[in-house]
């Protein structure tokens, strides 16, 4: 039964470090992925060495599986909450909202705006933006709070270089976390 239970406990260890790896890798961050790839395969050995030394030991085998579902769940949720990463938005709008523009700006978002042709040859407006993952729903948030029927898509770049967001992510990083403080001290 103890064996099950480490079983179980390494597999909900090694199935988030997997996904993190995964997504280090993924975003280029090659040192913390191999420290990530050390420390699951580390995991991974010795939760495999246990099954394999009694395999008719049908519990131990349930326990792997088990953990690793769970795991799986429990990577899911820990990547949403790290948000790694950038997003790019593209929000469709019917006007020109100066006023949206302004607040996104003002919290550290970058806004580049264009007049784009919808359907039969109306007029919108684009804005194309860039955030941190973090912020991604803060981000529509303000959108919604200006402009409700906003048509509003993300995707994460591979990546990009210079520009406005590469100063104002850290000069808003900084904001943002004094915000958060603030917000607790009260």
């Amino acid at each position: 039964m103890l064996q099950a239970l480490i079983i179980f406990v390494a597999q909900l260890i090694f199935v988030p470090v997997l996904t993190l790896r995964t997504i280090m890798m993924v975003k280029g961050m090659k040192g913390k992925a191999s420290a990530l790839g050390i420390l699951e395969g580390f995991i991974y050995v010795i939760a495999l060495g246990i099954v394999f030394s009694d395999l008719s030991n049908y519990l131990n085998m349930v326990a792997y599986a088990l953990g690793f579902g769970i795991g799986v769940y429990l990577g899911q949720i820990l990547e949403q909450r790290l948000a790694i990463g950038f997003v790019s938005i593209e929000v469709n709008i019917m006007k020109k909202n100066e006023e949206l523009i302004q607040s996104l700006r003002n919290e550290g978002f970058s806004v580049s705006t264009s007049e784009v042709e919808g359907m039969n040859e109306a007029r919108r407006y684009r804005l194309d933006c860039t955030a941190r993952r973090d912020r991604e729903r803060e981000f529509i948030n303000i959108v919604s709070g200006y402009e409700p029927n906003a048509f509003i898509v993300s995707y994460e770049p591979r990546n990009f270089k210079g520009g406005y967001i590469t100063k104002a992510m850290k000069r808003n990083r900084k904001r943002g976390l004094q915000k958060k403080e603030a917000l607790k001290d009260s």
